[in-house]
């Protein structure tokens, strides 16, 4: 997506133009990496500016409800790993037909491939029972680290480092693997590390489980259900959902060798 100057008072707080890009570059690049994974060791530099990229995202009240457990050990992978088994194979009975049949190819961890695992929860009792933004939501702390997970994968993306989210676990299976108290909410078990190369289009899409839907399709007007493809914001949609697509081609192309 190629952004557009910035050329009038409007914009003083907009970024340059090639920061722009960057961002957008990042966002439209971004996979969820099963299969890649390079032995490749992460520096503490690199770890260390993801890590505090997660912890400057938003959350609920500024309560910060997130830990970061760093995961490196053999055997605790190992740990983590069954407990991905046992689910993955309960999993595979709730498809059928064809479904399961793709399901049952398809790689859906790398825990013991990536050199790193990081596991991402939520103390939702970190700043007392009423929280400032939770009175009424009571889920938002939830997605407050979750917001966090985002900002840890888009900064991992943009240090070329991929990143696989596992969310195939019975939560206290997950709980036990990794000694997490039983009222800490693992929200996200994720391998991280260098790969030998990113796909174009997310693997689930590649491999033809689901394809992307149309995002003029998702977009209503005023009212849930009001659809107007008339709205000149139709055009312009359509026009960078297939830029997006044109940046990600780009992205996964090999750099060419000096």
């Amino acid at each position: 997506m190629q952004t557009t100057p910035v050329s009038d008072t409007s914009d003083i707080h907009a970024f340059s133009q090639e920061a722009r890009d960057a961002i957008y570059h990042t966002i439209f690049s971004r996979r969820d990496v099963r299969s890649q994974f390079l032995p490749t060791a992460i520096d503490d530099a690199v770890l260390s500016r993801i890590l505090t990229a997660a912890h400057f995202a938003p959350s609920v009240g500024f309560m910060q409800p997130w830990n970061f457990l760093l995961i490196k050990s053999e055997d605790v992978k190992t740990r983590v790993q069954q407990a991905y088994i046992s689910a993955n194979a309960e999993a595979l009975t709730m498809f059928e037909g064809e479904k399961r049949n793709t399901y049952q190819q398809l790689k859906l961890e790398g825990i013991r491939d990536a050199p790193i695992g990081i596991c991402i929860t939520c103390d939702r009792e970190r700043t007392g029972s009423v929280v400032l933004g939770r009175t009424h939501m009571k889920t938002m702390d939830l997605y407050s680290s979750v917001c966090a997970v985002q900002n840890l994968w888009l900064a991992a993306r943009a240090e070329g480092l991929g990143v696989g989210w596992v969310s195939i676990f019975h939560e206290h299976e997950l709980q036990a693997a990794l000694g997490i108290p039983e009222h800490i909410v693992p929200i996200a078990y994720l391998c991280v590390g260098y790969v030998s190369h990113f796909y174009p289009k997310p693997e689930l899409e590649t491999k033809g489980w689901l394809p992307r839907l149309p995002i003029e399709e998702l977009v209503y007007f005023d009212q849930w259900g009001n659809a107007d493809a008339n709205q000149p914001l139709i055009a312009h949609l359509q026009r960078d959902q297939m830029a997006a697509q044109d940046i990600a081609n780009r992205a996964a192309m090999p750099l060419p060798k000096e």
